[in-house]
């Protein structure tokens, strides 16, 4: 199944922009470019084309194409930690769990003609993409963790769920997201959002057992 082509809009030239403004419109421009070509074909031109600026602004912020890449995966993977972060606020861990993965899903919805390029193309641009995409998901797995233990602190005899627990998790949830890349199926991504709740509710849940209760099951 062929993912539909989304609509591209070019955005207006920035009047009064600051450096950060023109970064942020290259970055933005970087996306753009990959809806109509692969990363491997978008060119310096593309991405000012789609930014609205020059190639002389370009070098003035980024020194080649993959610098330029990483900034927009980077703006990506903030964005998704931010959302999820936010929706596990003032919650309990069932209703965590949901609304965060869901948050999650929403905002790769937002952005599904990224998906491809930031799940797959990312894995083999090198040693400063891999690096960066390990830390997106250990900064993911520190979210998983941080809100487990949040929600369940004051749970007597309750389990914190260990690291390589959490960094397996993240890889559950990102091996969903490339199934769905190669089914052509990015643009209705959110469909995977209860799978991954009924996945991490699962293992989450069933580390939480209290110890007592865990003992008293032995043997």
């Amino acid at each position: 199944m062929q993912e539909p082509s989304p609509r591209i809009s070019s955005t207006p030239p920035l009047v009064g922009a600051s450096p950060e403004d023109y970064r942020g419109r290259l970055v933005e421009g970087m996306g753009l470019a990959m809806i109509e070509k692969a990363y491997a074909d978008v060119t310096i031109a593309d991405i000012v084309k789609h930014s609205r600026v020059s190639k002389r602004t370009f070098y003035e912020h980024f020194a080649d194409k993959e610098a330029c890449f990483l900034a927009s995966y980077q703006s990506l993977v903030d964005e998704l930690l931010r959302r999820a972060a936010e929706a596990t606020a003032a919650r309990g861990l069932e209703e965590a769990l949901s609304s965060s993965v869901t948050a999650y899903f929403d905002a790769l919805q937002e952005r599904a003609h990224l998906i491809r390029p930031f799940f797959t193309d990312v894995q083999s641009m090198g040693p400063a993409a891999l690096k960066m995409r390990r830390e997106s998901h250990e900064r993911f797995a520190d979210l998983i963790r941080a809100a487990v233990e949040a929600i369940t602190g004051d749970t007597e005899n309750a389990r914190a769920i260990s690291r390589l627990m959490s960094v397996a998790l993240v890889g559950g949830i990102n091996e969903l997201v490339l199934l769905s890349i190669e089914e052509g199926t990015t643009h209705e991504i959110t469909r995977l959002g209860p799978t991954a709740i009924e996945f991490l509710r699962s293992v989450i849940n069933s580390a939480q057992v209290p110890v007592a209760a865990a003992q008293t099951t032995e043997p």
